[in-house]
């Protein structure tokens, strides 16, 4: 329990014990009403006083009706009509409901807390061959640091010697540890569990992964959902027309009917209680926030709650196919070579793709598998989505698909076997293909089924590779649609087409690696970005980042989401229900101030115990 809860939960064992012995003495003894308001009055200042300071405060900073003034006003108008006890019972009940609120607010942010905890302070830093503790910030790129076994890596870096097995849990959610050694590249916040390692930083501390992800939780908050929005909106207005309407109650209908003031104020007084908002005000963003708490406690990253309530309403989830369904890790798994030997022509093609980051030309250089001599390529012309031309020792040589050769007269051999033909040509003569074929995901097909059991009812994929390949991984996943051969202009095209197909109130979803995907994610009202971990183009193109690269973390996305809407949907259904009876009830005098405190602190302390039901982790419903 924090300072704050303990200073609220002091406040109201003090303030109900001496109630309780105000009411002993005053039921016990035959008092004056000046000697009963006293009496009231010190118990009811214990845990009132900090209501009166802040409803004084804000009303100094133009910030009238709030849950403060309403208990303020409703509290002094039962000490002026004569109900001292249910004064103090006011202000009593509503420092239990914001004990309840500290307490819910202090789970869910500590849900998110823990992810903001991800680095030391400090680095241990190799200087002249000697360790030397610096603060993170003084470390500069290139340096090299020392990890020991049980530390967390303060930087972004590449190990330069040693071998160790990583913990990632605080970033991806994953339990199972991941082996590294020499050469791997390791992000800030993981935790090294065997071997001291030594590393390269390869990134400052400014732009290290971890402080990448701090930045984008603690700004999540600012972007709000529409419920969140409306919730403002109705308060702001919904507050003063209560007011409003609990003084013409007092005075209107005595000034009719010639009864007492009296009665008519404690109706007015009841009816003010009663339409106190904070129920709404607290549980629909708590919902939202425990929503993206329990995201990041699963290793995805959400920038506000206005993007978990669109993926919420997802109708079509649209997805690339390298490095999403797919493990993104091309390989050589044949070749077809003719008037030169197998050996050239993938030598030629590496070196042509050499100055390629696309995952095809990386395969075709992991293939050649031995240092590309970049003197010796000239002329680097690459079209996207199709090939690329370069002079290698001076001789034109062109790598791309069959539609780019035939572009240039030349009739390219049907490839034998499913992937990606890479068709090659040397000064103008045809010379075969390489074959590169990728694998889909362990979890893809587990992926697709919790989005169809979620509701989504199309997930189609786009694709700049070949028919046969896109098609044999829509046939295994059973996707709705596949679109191969895909520029991107045709993604942009396809998902145009797919957004007019939404029904109303629905939402479109595109999931990519968050590289080369801008354009299409812009035609979404959710872009994803699988694989992100380490990616600073992911982090900063998409509205979620899931930490690694699983597809099943999407249907837990969308569960998520589902379930913090569905909460929030409670709470608003719940409070402004309650409040509707008890206000029609209060207003015909037919509900007294005790009745009152329910349908205000009551009713926000179910609400908030509701609200934190959403960062409990979701059961996949694919099990």
């Amino acid at each position: 329990m924090t300072r704050q809860q303990r200073k609220i939960l002091i406040k109201i064992l003090i303030g109900g014990v001496l109630f309780a012995a105000a009411m002993l003495v005053t039921h016990s003894l035959t008092l004056p009403w000046w000697g009963e308001l006293m009496i009231f009055l010190s118990v009811y200042l214990v845990p009132g006083w900090s209501v009166l300071a802040k409803a004084i405060r804000n009303i100094a900073h133009g910030q009238v009706f709030d849950e403060n003034f309403l208990m303020t006003i409703a509290s002094i108008a039962a000490f002026a009509i004569g109900e001292y006890p249910e004064a103090v019972e006011v202000i009593l009940f509503y420092q239990v409901g914001e004990l309840f609120e500290k307490i819910a607010v202090g789970r869910s942010r500590q849900a998110v807390s823990d992810l903001l905890d991800l680095c030391p302070d400090e680095a241990t830093v190799l200087r002249d061959g000697k360790p030397e503790t610096v603060l993170v910030e003084e470390v500069a790129v290139g340096e090299h640091i020392l990890v020991r076994p049980g530390e967390k890596f303060p930087l972004d870096a590449e190990i330069f010697q040693g071998h160790t097995t990583i913990d990632t849990a605080a970033l991806t959610g994953e339990s199972m540890p991941v082996s590294a050694t020499s050469g791997d590249a390791v992000c800030s916040g993981c935790v090294n569990l065997s071997g001291a390692v030594e590393l390269v930083v390869t990134k400052p501390a400014s732009e290290s992964t971890a402080s990448k992800i701090m930045e984008l939780v603690e700004t999540s908050a600012s972007q709000k959902a529409k419920t969140e929005q409306f919730i403002t909106r109705f308060s702001r207005y919904y507050t003063p027309c209560v007011v409003i309407a609990a003084v013409i109650l007092a005075i209107v209908p005595p000034l009719i009917t010639g009864q007492a003031f009296s009665d008519w104020i404690y109706r007015a007084l009841t009816f003010l209680i009663i339409s106190c908002p904070c129920a709404l005000v607290i549980s629909v963003p708590l919902s939202f926030f425990g929503g993206i708490g329990c995201a990041s406690k699963n290793g995805i990253l959400v920038k506000g709650s206005n993007y978990l309530e669109a993926l919420a309403h997802a109708q079509t989830v649209v997805m690339d196919k390298t490095g999403t369904l797919t493990q993104g890790k091309f390989r050589v798994t044949k070749q077809y070579a003719l008037e030169i030997s197998e050996e050239e022509q993938l030598e030629l093609a590496a070196l042509a793709e050499s100055a390629s980051n696309h995952p095809i030309a990386q395969s075709l250089r992991d293939a050649y598998g031995k240092p590309l001599n970049s003197a010796r390529v000239a002329e680097i012309q690459e079209r996207a989505g199709h090939g690329v031309s370069a002079l290698v020792d001076g001789r034109q040589v062109l790598a791309g698909n069959a539609a780019y050769l035939e572009d240039t007269g030349l009739k390219p051999t049907v490839p034998d076997g499913s992937g990606t033909a890479v068709h090659v040509a040397v000064d103008g003569v045809y010379t075969g293909y390489l074959l590169i074929a990728d694998s889909i995901k362990p979890d893809a097909a587990e992926a697709v089924q919790i989005l169809r059991k979620s509701g989504v009812t199309c997930v189609a994929m786009l694709t700049g590779d070949s028919e046969s390949a896109a098609q044999e991984v829509g046939e295994t996943l059973h996707l709705d649609a596949v679109h191969a051969k895909c520029l991107p202009t045709d993604k942009v095209q396809h998902m145009q087409e797919y957004r007019k197909k939404l029904n109303k109130g629905k939402t479109l979803v595109f999931v990519g690696d968050g590289m080369n995907d801008a354009p299409v994610l812009a035609q979404s009202d959710v872009g994803v970005a699988m694989g992100g971990l380490g990616s600073d183009a992911a982090i900063a193109a998409a509205d979620l980042v899931i930490l690694d690269d699983k597809p099943s973390k999407l249907g837990t996305a969308l569960q998520i989401a589902k379930k913090t809407m569905g909460i929030a949907q409670q709470n608003i259904a719940f409070a402004l229900g309650v409040k509707a009876i008890v206000l029609v009830l209060g207003a015909c005098g037919l509900a007294h101030i005790g009745a009152a405190v329910f349908a205000d602190v009551g009713v926000s302390v179910i609400a908030i115990l509701n609200s934190m039901r959403a960062m409990r982790a979701v059961k996949s419903k694919n099990k």
